[in-house]
Formats: structure tokens, sequence, C-alpha cells
């Protein structure tokens, strides 16, 4: 190691299923490392686990194979097999330190976990389980937090150091956007932003991560500790009033940190003049009190230009809202945005007719912003949820979202706002409602009571239960327990909106064929198999053209 690291562990240590390899970053309050799975419980060093979210429970060995103290069986239905065989140790000294500074610690980590463990989305960086370090001999490690976290292949603050103003910049931008979108639709700030806390994935993807400063908006704010990156942080947070809950922030914040980003990827500088982070700091704060202009570099493009100057307004009110900015990046990125795509790889069920497997167990990457419709009080009900669109009168439906949607094909009026509201959760272009009417009307012809156990399939998109878990609950945490049917429209629709939306950008790049028909295949099967066939498998064939019929029949005039 060339520095200290925070939490200094061997290489061969053992924690739970893990042995540590080569060490991969550090900061001021935690330390990553390269871990390899052992495939067995048993270590030579001693290690104890609490249990992880969705992966195996922490386990400890004092010799080869046998467990030891501060052993923790894995819990019913976790798999070992299902976790990666390699995935980045993050040790937290929480055990270690004053007691000042442990609750300053547990605090960072308990953020981080909380987020983890709520928030689904493909944009964060996957944690597949928690384990605590129980290792009286090593004082330094005992009580320690690891995070079993999804690995990456680098960062952007290392691309940027390699080399300024690189070709894909608008690529990772409008990824990184799409992540801060996904973040605060499910009510949260990150606090950080940063290229050292984007993450770059082996297929070139981004994830967000370090969520220790990450907060949940109550109302308008949130609060965070009263640690930044100066050169992130917008002029109204350098000296704010710090209160016992910490700094209040608002989703306005993270926007400022795009903002300096963007420019920072586009053109090898920052905005703001200086050449030291302090230098810059007083330069925001001389343009936040109006002494000062916002002078971009010349080589930004006029394009963007227009969008750092909208997220690097003087106030907070005065800034462009995520939604607005995420359109807007998409739109000046272009083709290159749809080339690149988000790359969902979670671990998940994937989707079969007749079987599944699972892939693995990542519990908690980022949120599915809530749909609505009773759908994540449903998870823990069975099947007493009510379908309360479909008491809704159905004259205030026959034209709901008329201009994607049209209302003279046969689409029950019933389904519309499902459908509609469901399709716009997704930020994949390809995700349309009339994609998911003409793949409801394939699968079911809109028959909200479909049942065919032979199949083990049920309801308006067929929905397998043991896979419908996956999927049921918008705040995108599995359900608990597996889903019973009858399933009524608004489970169905919307976990078919959010399973299409994870299957998108697993599709392999130039697929022949329309792309929305492709989804409806691997909806079908699974998108391994629509990959290795090259298209839609031969069993598919003619559900796909019947979808491909009804999706040109459902499309209004004027739309693709």
């Amino acid at each position: 190691m060339t520095e200290p690291y925070a939490v200094p562990v061997p290489r061969g240590y053992r924690v739970g299923v893990w042995e540590v390899r080569r060490p991969i970053a550090t900061g001021a309050f935690g330390s990553v490392y390269e871990g390899r799975r052992t495939g067995s419980t048993g270590g030579t060093g001693g290690t104890g686990g609490t249990g992880g979210t969705g992966g195996t429970g922490g386990t400890g060995g004092t010799g080869e194979g046998s467990p030891g103290p501060g052993f923790v069986a894995p819990k019913a239905g976790q798999d070992t097999e299902a976790l990666p065989s390699t995935a980045a140790l993050k040790f937290l000294p929480t055990g270690t330190g004053t007691p000042r500074q442990l609750t300053h610690l547990r605090e960072l980590a308990e953020r981080e976990v909380d987020l983890h463990r709520r928030l689904r989305r493909p944009r964060l960086i996957r944690m597949y389980e928690t384990l605590t370090v129980d290792d009286p001999a090593r004082p330094e490690l005992d009580g320690a937090t690891v995070l079993v976290l999804e690995k990456a292949e680098g960062s952007l603050a290392a691309l940027l150091a390699d080399r300024a103003r690189p070709a894909d910049g608008p690529v990772l931008l409008v990824q990184i956007c799409e992540g801060l979108a996904q973040l605060h639709r499910a009510g949260w700030v990150h606090g950080d932003l940063k290229p050292a806390n984007v993450l770059l994935m082996e297929d070139g993807s981004v994830r967000l991560a370090d969520f220790n400063m990450a907060a949940e908006l109550e109302g308008t704010h949130a609060y965070t500790p009263a640690f930044s990156t100066p050169d992130y942080t917008p002029p109204e947070l350098l000296w704010s009033e710090i209160g016992e809950r910490g700094r209040r922030i608002r989703p306005s914040a993270d926007v400022w940190a795009f903002g300096v980003l963007a420019h920072l990827v586009l053109t090898g500088s920052f905005p703001l003049p200086g050449g030291t982070a302090t230098a810059r700091r007083d330069a925001a704060a001389a343009y936040a009190r109006g002494a000062e202009e916002l002078r971009l570099s010349p080589s930004l493009p006029d394009d963007w230009r227009e969008i750092v100057r909208a997220c690097l307004a003087r106030t907070h009110a005065d800034r462009i809202t995520t939604a607005a900015l995420l359109r807007r990046v998409q739109s000046t990125a272009g083709a290159g945005s749809a080339r690149a795509g988000p790359r969902f790889l979670r671990r998940r069920p994937i989707r079969r007719r007749r079987t599944w497997i699972v892939l693995g167990t990542a519990a908690a990457t980022a949120a599915m912003a809530a749909l609505g419709y009773g759908v994540s009080t449903w998870a823990g009900q069975g099947a007493d949820a009510k379908d309360t669109p479909a008491r809704a009168p159905t004259v205030a439906l026959t034209t709901y979202g008329a201009a994607e949607l049209r209302t003279d094909k046969g689409v029950p009026a019933v389904y519309r706002r499902l459908i509609v509201d469901s399709a716009h959760d997704c930020v994949q272009a390809e995700v349309t409602p009339a994609l998911i009417a003409a793949m409801l009307k394939a699968e079911s012809d809109f028959d909200p009571d479909l049942s065919d156990p032979a199949n083990d399939e049920y309801g308006i998109a067929r929905w397998t239960p043991r896979v419908l878990r996956w999927w049921v609950r918008a705040d995108g945490q599995p359900a608990t327990q597996t889903p019973k049917p009858p399933f009524p429209p608004a489970v169905s629709i919307p976990a078919m909106a959010r399973y299409l939306c994870y299957i998108r950008p697993l599709l392999e790049p130039g697929l022949p064929g329309d792309r929305r028909v492709l989804l409806a295949a691997a909806y079908r099967t699974s998108y391994r198999k629509v990959n290795d066939a090259g298209g839609p498998p031969p069993k598919t064939r003619d559900y796909c053209a019947r979808v491909a019929h009804y999706l040109k029949e459902y499309t209004p005039p004027g739309k693709k």
C-alpha cells in the first residue's frame, strides 16, 4: 500500500465466505478491498456476521471449514452460490476508537447501509450483504462493519486523471444524471457527488457510490453530516448553520454538484476560477453574492453551457429541477445516450415461462419511485390488495395518455392510467405505454382473472409467483413472502414495467429488429436467451409477431 489505510486488513483474511485480496481504495472513514468468495463458511480469520440484506449471514471460523465464535448461520432461503465470485469489501471501523468517534462512524455506516437496504435502482452500486467482524484477537478489526459491494473497474476520478475530456463524457453524464434522478425521486439526497463517488463498471456503465453522507428527505429538506467536498458544495452550504441533526440540505445541492462535475468532464476544468479549492470556494461565495459573474470555459459546447448554467444558479430556488435536468441532458447527449444506455446489472431472477433461476441476491442497489396503487402495502398483505384504478370512473380514464396510447383500438380504459404511469416510471425510452399495452394484449387479452396453473402463471401479465416476488414492491425491495394469486392489475402492470426497465440495458447492442419487441421476447423467456439467439428465440416468434402487431396498432400516428 502506498498510503495508510483507515482499516488495514491483511491479505488472506477471512470474513464470512470472503477472502481479502488486494487493496482497492481508502478514505477517511473506511477502506475497500477486493474480496474473493471461497464457497466455504469456515476460515482462518475469526469473523462474524449480522446477516446480509438478501445475501448470506456472516460466518466465522477458527479452523478450515469450521465455524468459530460469532458464527451466524445463513438465513433460510439464502444461497451462498448466488453471490458473485468477486466483490468489493468495504471495512468501516465501527468497533474501535473513542465513544465520540464510534458514534460518528456508526452514524455514517448506518446511513450507507440504510440507503442500500431501502433503495433499489440500477444506477447505485449494489450491496450483497453486510457483516460484522467478530475477532477479539485483532482489536483493530473487531466490531468493524463490512459492506459486501458490487466490484467496479474504476472511478470517474481515475478516468479524468488518466485523460481529460473523455470522448464518452456526455454518455457518462447522462447515466450520472439518471442516478441522481432516481435517488431524488425516491426521496433521498446524495450529499457528496464528485468524480471519486462515480464508479465505472466493466461494461462501461456508471454507478453512484459512497452514501455515508446521503440523507432521506423530510419534506423539502434532509439532514446530513457537516462534511463535504468544497469544489462540489453549493455556496449556500459552505457556511451554513449546523444544527444538532447536522446540516440542512436539498436536492438542489446535488444539482449544483452535477453542474460542476459536467463542466469538469467536458472541459477538463472547474467552472469557478482559482488554482486551489480554497480559492474556488471564495469565488463561489463571491458569485453567490452577485459580486462576480459565472464565466464558463469557452470550450464548453453551447448546449451544455445552458445546462451547466441552469445547475449553477446563484440560489437553490433558481436551479433547474432534477426531472427537467434529466430531460435536457438526455436530449443534449442524443444518440450517445441511447447507445450506451443504463446497465441494470442486478443479479435477480430471470423471468421464464416454466422455470426460473437466481443469478444472485443483490439486496439493495437503488429505489424504484413509488407507482402508487397500493402496491407497496399489497406486498405485505398477500392477495388482499384492491384494484383501485378499476373502481375509478371509466369516463375519467378514456383519454388518459392519449398522446402515447391510442384511445380507439380496444385498450380497456380502466387500465390506461396504470399502463401510462407505469411506463413513465422507467427512464428507458423503449418502455412505452403502447409496448406495455401490446404485451398485455398478447399475454392475456387484458384478462385480469387469467389462471394457468399448469405453467404457474396468473393475472393480466401472466406472472409466476416466485418471480413476481422480486418486482411486486414499489420501493424495489423483494416481498418478504412469495405472493399468492390472484394478482390484480394494480400489482401486475407496474411489476411488468419494472421488469422491462431492468431488461432493456441487458440486451446486447446491435441486435436486429425493434428493441421493444426484443424486450417482449426477453420478458417471455429471458434476456440471455434473446442475446444467445441474436433475436427472438424461435418459440417466441409468434408471440413477438402479435406484440409487434398490437404495438403498431396502439401507437398514435406520428409516434415511433
